[in-house]
């Protein structure tokens, strides 16, 4: 059931021309934050906007026509099933998706206009997983494993392929893992077209599947995390039994270097990177002496991210970086106090975001105020400096939470 190199290269035959092969372009600003050679393989370019189309697609055009005639199930967090969605749709195929209760609503609806039928249930994979199999037995409906099948995992493979095809100097590939597809396809891959070639694998510290599995460490799992679409609890069977043979080593990864690395992608290289398809940079991020000076393949996998959600992450970059502030003045309530302040700030080219007064606290004088400042600087020394010179001028100033500062 293991696929080969040969199987793989026949799914790359099957999917040519329906699935996009996307480019895979050396990035000298991710080089530069990092210190290794760092190249991306741009799976956020794929209609859906995430790699799952190879294997979803490989793995339906497998189907009898009574399997296709009777319709397809899938479960997952959002990119299998807009996969799964979008080329079901394509060849014909009826399909019903199932999805955790707190997916992402531009995942769900992607999905629901693919055409699919959607049901929501459970508030982890595993709960949607069995959910899942209920539909598949009462409805004769034909299973599309996100991960755990030998016909997606030989067509999330081609990545794999067509990243050494580009560029056979690469010393290192960094894959993000959920349930192990795509890291045991492409290492099938990778090894037998460059045996040297190190394979390492990328996981949110929350969801420690394959890390636990490989080296033989009890790990718990849990907590909400940035990268959804790889908060797997049960890894497959087939993707283990694959990884221990072809896998170099799996990295853990925390939630702050995986909001670092999709605001790097987006900031450095204007793409958009979900946190799942950002794993492979927030290793890079987290361990540089590790990767430095090396060549290394990035796969960002995924690029299905809300909106809003990007945008706080922005934020909270900016803030972590001292480039947005948030201050608390207090400062005599008499006319021309704000004007004095706005003027101190602006005199040191820094930019107010937004004030807001406080006259009520206990801790302020009677005859005092307190304003919220908020302000963009150039860095955190630039910060420090208008900070000093408030308070130069008389006013005490106190360093607030920029997330609360700006609800």
């Amino acid at each position: 059931m293991i696929p080969t190199l040969e199987d793989i290269r026949d799914a790359a035959r099957a999917i040519e021309g329906a699935v996009m092969r996307t480019p895979f372009l050396p990035a000298p600003k991710l080089s530069q934050l990092t210190g290794a050679e760092v190249s991306v393989k741009y799976e956020n370019l794929q209609v859906t906007n995430a790699f799952k189309e190879r294997g979803a697609l490989v793995k339906l055009l497998s189907l009898t026509e009574d399997e296709r005639r009777r319709g397809v199930i899938a479960m997952s967090a959002g990119n299998h099933a807009q996969a799964v969605a979008y080329h079901a749709a394509r060849l014909g195929i009826p399909a019903t998706i199932v999805m955790p209760r707190p997916t992402p609503f531009v995942k769900v609806k992607a999905t629901r206009g693919y055409g699919a039928r959607v049901v929501l249930a459970g508030e982890m994979l595993t709960e949607a997983q069995a959910e899942a199999e209920r539909l598949a037995s009462e409805e004769g409906l034909v299973w599309v494993h996100p991960y755990d099948d030998p016909h997606v995992i030989r067509g999330q493979g081609t990545i794999a392929l067509e990243m050494l095809a580009d560029d056979p100097t690469l010393e290192v590939l960094v894959i993000p893992v959920g349930g192990g597809g795509l890291i045991a396809g492409m290492a099938i891959a990778a090894k037998a077209l460059k045996p040297g070639i190190e394979i390492i694998g990328v996981e949110t510290a929350l969801y420690p599947g394959l890390w636990g599995a490989l080296k033989g460490k009890p790990v718990t799992f849990g907590g909400p995390t940035l990268a959804e679409g790889i908060a797997v609890k049960n890894i497959g069977k087939l993707t283990e039994t694959i990884a221990r043979q072809v896998v170099d080593d799996i990295l853990l990864v925390e939630e702050p270097a995986i909001e670092r690395a999709v605001n790097a992608f987006l900031t450095q290289q204007k793409t958009m990177a979900e946190g799942a398809g950002a794993a492979g940079l927030a290793a890079l991020l987290s361990e540089p002496e590790r990767f430095r000076g090396r060549k290394v393949g990035l796969v960002l996998c995924g690029g299905n991210i809300d909106p809003r959600l990007l945008s706080s992450i922005m934020v909270r970059e900016l803030a972590r970086d001292g480039r947005i502030i948030a201050i608390r003045i207090a400062a005599p309530d008499r006319p021309g106090v704000l004007g004095d302040i706005s003027s101190i700030i602006g005199e040191l080219d820094g930019n107010i975001l937004g004030v807001s007064h406080h006259r009520l606290f206990l801790d302020v004088p009677a005859k005092g105020t307190t304003l919220d400042v908020t302000l963009e600087t150039h860095d955190a020394e630039h910060g420090e400096r208008i900070t000093k010179a408030l308070e130069a001028h008389g006013y005490r100033i106190r360093h607030l939470d920029v997330a609360e500062a700006m609800v």
